[in-house]
């Protein structure tokens, strides 16, 4: 089968594999219907992944339909059409019986699909722990509504979650990508007063103040988004801050945007180390929330979007071929033609 395999730094390319077998009697095989791909996997590309194994089939964000299970998997079972986690999780150690299903234990656990192990830009994907990785797409959810859920949605849902959003508040999210934008999707479920979105992309501003008018759209490259927040806050600053751009000007945005006791939440992946500058800081006495998402919400995503409450397929700009996938990516990766997120139709 073809597979979109990372052979070293710089360097993806579609190669020959044979299709994967269950390993462990709680795997199960997924034939892949549609796929994306992920800011994530051009930090792999970009050699800043440094866990990420050469040779591995790339992506992490795909449904599709289970073709075989192994002995001990109870939850999903062949012809079941399924969401895959981005993280892989046994359910059992002390992370995950606490929710922090990130952190598994497991030597798979965490993100490990397209990163460690064969991921899903391919025909076939073995899902380790299938009861937990898989989440059942209700028959009414097509597979373009479900697509995101393993990955940024569930991102989205957890910034939001652990941001401890109130209905008197100001949120600030910074970044309006394909992660952003499912944020702000999860914080308007909690209902805030005020939802402030920077980015410096124009197209991306439009997009939003196309699809959510209600959001206030701020571009840094035009406004001093400091002063801005300060003006369209009630305390001097947003209440809670989601940082999902990832570079150094937008972490210096995050913590100075944020009014003194704050809560920020770092989502964004950076390239490089950022710089706590904690004399600059004292006395706002800030909460910050960082690292990687505890995607164990998907069932619940799932129900949201079924009950027509999440919809993320405004973002699906583009699909492909996997045929096309190196074209897909050079457009993703060089934001070309508009683009916010690529299907791949396997």
């Amino acid at each position: 089968m073809l597979a979109y395999t990372y052979i070293k730094k710089g360097e993806f390319k579609l190669t020959e594999k044979p299709e994967p077998v269950i390993k462990d009697p709680k795997d199960a095989i997924v034939r892949v219907t549609l796929a994306s791909i992920c800011t994530s996997d051009l930090h792999i590309k970009h050699g800043s992944v440094p866990r990420a194994v050469p040779g591995i089939t790339v992506g992490h964000e795909m449904v599709g339909v289970v073709e075989s299970v192994g002995s001990e998997v109870k939850k999903v079972k062949p012809g079941d059409r399924v969401a895959v986690n981005v993280e892989t999780f046994c359910g059992e150690c002390f992370f995950c019986r606490h929710g922090f299903v990130n952190n598994c234990t497991d030597e798979n656990g965490g993100w490990a699909l397209g990163c460690r192990i064969d991921g899903g830009q391919t025909k076939y994907v073995r899902v380790p722990y299938a009861d937990t990785g898989l989440n059942i797409i209700p028959d009414a959810v097509s597979d373009r509504q479900a697509l995101f859920t393993g990955d940024i949605l569930a991102t989205g849902y957890w910034a939001a979650k652990i941001g401890d959003i109130g209905n008197d508040d100001t949120v600030l999210i910074i970044g309006a990508g394909p992660t952003g934008i499912c944020t702000l999707l999860c914080v308007m479920l909690k209902s805030p007063k005020r939802i402030i979105v920077s980015e410096t992309d124009p197209l991306r501003c439009d997009f939003v103040r196309e699809h959510y008018p209600d959001v206030e759209v701020v571009n840094p490259l035009e406004t001093d988004v400091e002063a801005f927040v300060k003006e369209h806050s009630d305390h001097g600053g947003a209440d809670v801050v989601i940082e999902v751009a990832g570079s150094e000007k937008s972490f210096e945005s995050a913590w100075k945007c944020a009014r003194p006791n704050a809560t920020v939440v770092i989502v964004a992946l950076y390239d490089r180390p950022q710089v706590l500058p904690l004399p600059d800081m004292y006395g706002k006495n800030l909460t910050f929330k960082t690292g990687g998402v505890d995607g164990c919400d998907c069932d619940e995503i799932l129900r949201l979007i079924n009950d027509g409450k999440i919809d993320t397929t405004a973002l699906i700009t583009h699909t492909f071929s996997l045929s096309e996938i190196e074209r897909a990516y050079e457009l993703f990766e060089n934001k070309e033609d508009g683009v916010i997120k690529v299907a791949v139709e396997v």
